[in-house]
């Protein structure tokens, strides 16, 4: 018994230490950008960004400060600092906490709550690499936030999120090349009056500008865009021109701020500001896809969201990745249709399925958590839904868009506490219960459903629910003929409930909550009879294609098609096993439909260009095929697909007696590129390949030269005005082992000579 007492008293006494260092750290300083300034130059010979930040904070804690810490990349240098325009004692040390450089910066006086200063800091950045985050090339440049190109004092690791801040950006910048960022732009330099965090992408593109409604809204299209590519851009103009519309007339008017719709072959995803990174391929694609729809309509939504009112605090990716997702997805079901929402909604699920059971509880999850963005983005927007449909829209977005308007007149800015409270506030107890299980606690709830007896004149089904929460919801019932009848139930937390269905016909599968409303740990015991999953169905799909099984993947497919009729990857995985199975009036119908659907996925305009263009293959129509084939090269959607539709097309062009273009520039360099391989000399490796572009592979053939490097020239495509892309065979050698098979290089042209840019597809075994 003493040693449970002492036990007690030990862990009583942790508890309270972790307690007291707590209110030690909250009742400290707190330093909040409110101003970013920034002089850049990126010297592509040096590879390196040499840079002056200037940063207005204030300091919002509790205490004065007598210090100022900002984190920076790794590889940094920094230089000197200055504090008020005097010089500063600055010194740096790694922050565990992300890897970063941690610079600290003794200031001539403690600053006091509420008062601001103004850091200068004066750094380099050297850039051996080039990435998604951070590229120095002859073509251009790019620096995005999360390269941690600039000094910050939080960043997206901390529970608080990073700093955003109006920002005044001055770039250098080089004859034909153009500079992109957020805000307003005058020749090198961009004003944002909104709060986002700097970023900026140089070099080549053709610009389109939206005009009446959609004015403010450009396009930069890859340089020498077609028609095809400006058609595209069209309708991605006006696709953002609606979003702002939606907004406005939901959340206020819309800020003054441009919005650029960039192409490029790194980075693409980011957004920030108006500004968002688009793959080029969205240009090239027949239609917009899912993704692309998706990304643009967050990009606007993010101009409220964030922009007009930044958002701090404890928990912020809540609101700027859920709350935006669910936004998002409210203005595709406007635009696009139920059915579109309803696929997007599924994707969500199906992504935070699979890490339901590992996550963090949403206020606490930062960037550290390996399951950040499924969870956050994904359950985030599940959870604003579940407030959407406990207030209704129109309350929703009333107390949302009071919220970003207070949010914008203050330093603290919007949170997801001010915003939580006031839900509450106007959705009451049930409501808080609900906010507080679902962004405080880690996801517990499984509904589950039994198989429906009759009971008298009535159908009824045994649920249970695991979870803490109590929920209610819709019950599905689907009769011998094929007709839907719904209930709705509610079941209390860790107890359980029943579905009554008012009908005599004989209920043959039951299903709870079938809109999927609230996150659950499984969901694959939502319906009775069992069924597999979607998710599941595709994979035993995937292993039946594998092992030649096509009739049952058709049959499988089916199944999983009459329990989610909206899911284009199986309805895809169908035209494919009835294409297998030579039923090719059928495949081509599903094939055909897809294409038709409002809002496709990237795969699926992809692939059913590919089975199109193996079913004219099939009917003598080479020419169709070719175009067919061609289609889905230009959408890619992803690795395999991309492969397909390369080997496809080559066999129809052959099949067409079309032989296919070579650019004689291409075929030379690409002889000259064997030649240094073979080599295997830095200088002269270095000489071929873009600055900064393959350097693993560089190093792995410095001293390692194979003995045989053979490159055969199949095709060549102009891409855009700078690049080429080089469908190729291979046949290598290294010490005893070889192999042969087929590549894809990317081709720029630098100084008007090519260079290798990037490997997209090796094949060679």
């Amino acid at each position: 018994m003493n040693t449970v007492k002492i036990f007690l008293a030990l862990l009583l006494l942790i508890l309270l230490h972790a307690v007291a260092i707590a209110q030690i750290e909250t009742a400290g300083p707190e330093w909040v950008v409110t101003r970013f300034d920034i002089t850049a130059n990126v010297a592509s010979g040096e590879r390196a960004l040499t840079a002056r930040a200037v940063l207005t904070a204030k300091n919002v804690g509790r205490a004065s400060g007598s210090t100022f810490s900002v984190r920076l990349n790794p590889k940094a240098e920094v230089k000197s600092a200055s504090v008020n325009d005097s010089p500063a004692i600055v010194r740096t040390r790694t922050d565990t906490r992300g890897d970063l450089l941690l610079a600290t910066i003794s200031l001539p006086a403690p600053v006091a709550q509420d008062s601001s200063i103004k850091v200068s800091i004066d750094y380099r950045l050297p850039v051996e690499e080039n990435n998604g985050l951070a590229a120095i090339t002859p073509l251009g440049s790019q620096f995005l936030p999360l390269s941690f190109w600039y000094p910050t004092p939080n960043t997206p690791f901390s529970i608080r999120g990073g700093d955003s801040a109006p920002i005044h950006l001055n770039m250098n910048s080089s004859e034909g090349e153009t500079l992109v960022s957020s805000g307003q732009s005058s020749g090198s330099s961009f004003d944002l009056l909104l709060n986002g965090q700097p970023f900026f992408v140089k070099g080549s593109w053709d610009i389109s500008e939206g005009r009446n409604d959609a004015r403010g809204i450009s396009a930069y299209m890859p340089k020498g865009a077609g028609a095809d590519e400006r058609k595209q851009a069209e309708s991605l103009i006006a696709l953002a021109a609606a979003a702002r519309t939606f907004f406005a007339n939901t959340l206020g008017n819309a800020p003054d701020a441009p919005i650029r719709l960039v192409a490029v072959t790194r980075g693409a995803g980011f957004n920030d500001s108006g500004t968002v990174l688009l793959d080029a391929a969205a240009f090239r694609r027949s239609k917009i896809d899912s993704a692309t729809a998706l990304l643009v309509a967050e990009t606007v939504a993010r101009l409220w969201v964030g922009g007009v009112a930044p958002v701090r605090g404890e928990g912020g990716g809540v609101v700027r990745e859920g709350l935006i997702r669910f936004l998002a997805t409210a203005f595709i079901e406007k635009q696009f249709g139920a059915d579109a929402a309803a696929a997007e909604r599924m994707r969500e699920r199906i992504a935070y399925a699979a890490v339901s059971r590992r996550d963090a509880p949403l206020r606490q999850a930062t960037m550290l958590d390996e399951t950040f963005f499924t969870s956050v983005g994904n359950k985030g927007a599940m959870v604003w839904r579940l407030v959407d449909r406990a207030l209704g829209r129109d309350v929703f977005m009333s107390v949302l868009k009071s919220q970003i308007q207070a949010g914008s007149n203050s330093a603290a800015g919007m949170s997801l506490n001010s915003l939580r409270a006031a839900l509450a506030d106007r959705g009451g107890a049930s409501l808080k219960t609900i906010l507080d299980q679902e962004l405080d606690q880690t996801t517990d709830t499984d509904l589950m459903i039994g198989l429906p007896v009759q009971r008298g004149s009535q159908w009824v089904s045994a649920l249970r629910n695991l979870g803490q929460l109590d929920v209610t919801v819709t019950v599905l019932g689907t009769t011998e003929s094929g007709q839907s009848v719904t209930t709705q139930a509610t079941v209390p937390g860790r107890n359980f409930g029943e579905a009554v269905f008012n009908t005599s016909s004989r209920i043959v599968r039951a299903e709870i909550d079938p809109e999927k409303l609230y996150p659950q740990m499984d969901y694959s015991n939502d319906v009775q009879p069992r069924a597999k999953l979607p998710e599941e169905a595709l994979s035993e799909i995937t292993q039946q294609f594998a092992r030649q099984e096509f009739a049952h993947a058709e049959a499988n497919a089916r199944a999983a098609l009459a329990y989610q009729p909206r899911m284009q990857d199986v309805h895809l995985a169908l035209a494919r096993a009835l294409l297998a199975q030579n039923k090719t009036d059928e495949a081509e119908r599903e094939f055909k439909s897809l294409l038709e659907d409002p809002l496709p996925t990237s795969a699926a305009l992809a692939w059913a260009n590919i089975g199109l263009g193996e079913i004219a293959l099939r009917r003598g129509q080479a020419a169709e095929a070719v175009r067919r084939y061609n289609e889905a090269v230009r959408t890619d959607a992803e690795y395999a697909s991309t492969l397909a539709a390369r080997a496809g097309r080559i066999k129809a062009e052959a099949s067409a007696n079309s032989a296919p273009t070579v650019d004689e520039a291409a075929r030379n360099f690409i002889t000259q590129l064997d030649q240094q391989i073979k080599t295997g000399g830095k200088v002269g490796l270095e000489s071929v390949i873009v600055s900064g572009q393959l350097v693993k592979f560089i190093k792995g053939i410095i001293g390692n030269a194979p003995e045989i490097w053979q490159t055969k020239v199949v095709r060549t495509e102009q891409l855009d005005a700078n690049h080429l892309a080089a469908d190729v065979t291979i046949n290598a050698k290294q010490i005893g082992a070889g192999g042969t098979g087929t590549a894809v290089l990317i081709l720029a042209r630098v100084g008007g000579a090519w260079k290798l840019e990037s490997i997209e597809q090796f094949e060679v075994h």
